[in-house]
């Protein structure tokens, strides 16, 4: 195990690579704590770009990341980049001695995923990847339920996410919709649901999916399927799709167990639909405020996540979603690809 040093005596510093879509969701966390964090730098290698968020934040601008980390100061380094670039960045954020926060996915490729966990062990500096969507008062509530074991034996799990990309989406960036930089519907847009089947469920035994791209016109899939098998014999499937007619329809998940039936639904997993157990607990006052009115579908975690980070590197709590818990997710996602290319079942965990 590792002895990180902590920092107590003031502001923790962080700096921030990718001023792009999710970039202003990580400035408004930011400034929710300012009291004990500051935004010192960013940067991006687009001018407009990086002009309006300077201007925003008042952050220091760099027009790249060897230049940041030439004169930052930071603690911290974000990286709110395309997903294929977080590996080889998340090792020269590591190098330089700084602790690395990164967006979902951590990585597309799953020794990619090792490698940048084995370069921040080495460097003793933490890794983060950044899992707001388990934050949400929602699925806190039905971590708990899963925890408490009151659904009994979970006989069935199913996820939903129907949702809409349109062609200007994956046009909008070069790097959008390509194997190598970002990863299909699966790996990009339902990441934080995929993230849910090991993290709420538990250990999986093997997963068969099929992919398709059915419309848009894009290296990676707009479509998917998947079946579940968990390590305890609980069946399960994921549905997902970028085609949604004509807008975000449902981001949704059903439990369905010996003593109890749970849905959680809405566009992003931000209403409780359907909670019934055998035995009552106090939670179940909490599940009407627990709902909330959403238009996006990042929901409301990141000030959260950021929270946990923050007392993470104070030395006042342990991480919630390190590099190791990312790698949970990123396992999942590899064997989903692996299976629909290969047209069979792949057990879990992957040859190491």
């Amino acid at each position: 195990m590792h002895e990180y040093p902590v920092i107590v005596d003031r502001r923790i510093r962080i700096a921030l690579v990718g001023c792009g879509r999710i970039s202003s969701n990580h400035f408004d966390a930011i400034q929710k704590h300012s009291d004990r964090a500051e935004l010192v730098d960013i940067c991006d290698t687009s001018a407009t770009a990086l002009e309006a968020a300077v201007a925003l934040t008042g952050a220091r601008g760099h027009r790249s990341l060897e230049a940041l980390l030439a004169h930052t100061n930071a603690d911290m380094v974000v990286l709110a980049t395309p997903s294929g670039l977080h590996p080889e960045q998340a090792v020269q954020v590591a190098r330089s001695g700084r602790h690395v926060m990164t967006e979902k996915p951590m990585a597309t490729r799953w020794h990619d995923g090792l490698r940048m966990v084995k370069a921040c062990d080495e460097a003793n500096v933490r890794l983060f990847v950044v899992k707001q969507n388990r934050l949400n008062a929602t699925l806190q509530l039905l971590k708990r339920a899963v925890e408490q074991k009151r659904f009994g034996r979970i006989y069935m799990v199913n996820i939903n996410v129907f949702w809409t990309r349109p062609q200007e989406y994956y046009d909008s960036a070069a790097w959008r919709g390509t194997w190598e930089y970002d990863g299909g519907a699966f790996m990009n847009q339902a990441s934080h649901y995929v993230d849910l089947l090991d993290w709420l469920i538990g250990p999986i035994e093997s997963v068969q999916a099929y992919t398709a791209t059915l419309e848009r016109n894009i290296q990676v899939e707009d479509s998917g399927v998947l079946n579940v098998r968990w390590r305890s014999g609980t069946l399960g499937s994921m549905n997902v799709t970028m085609l949604t007619y004509p807008k975000n329809l449902e981001g949704s998940i059903t439990i369905l167990g010996e003593k109890g039936t749970v849905r959680v639904g809405g566009v992003a997993v931000n209403e409780i639909q359907q909670w019934q157990f055998s035995e009552e607990h106090d939670d179940d006052a909490a599940v009407k405020a627990a709902s909330y009115e959403t238009t996006s579908v990042y929901g409301f975690g990141h000030p959260l996540y950021y929270k946990n980070v923050i007392d993470t590197l104070r030395g006042e709590a342990e991480p919630q979603a390190d590099g190791r818990e990312g790698l949970k997710a990123l396992e999942v996602l590899i064997a989903v690809y692996l299976s629909a290319r290969d047209g069979k079942r792949v057990p879990l965990p992957l040859d190491y």
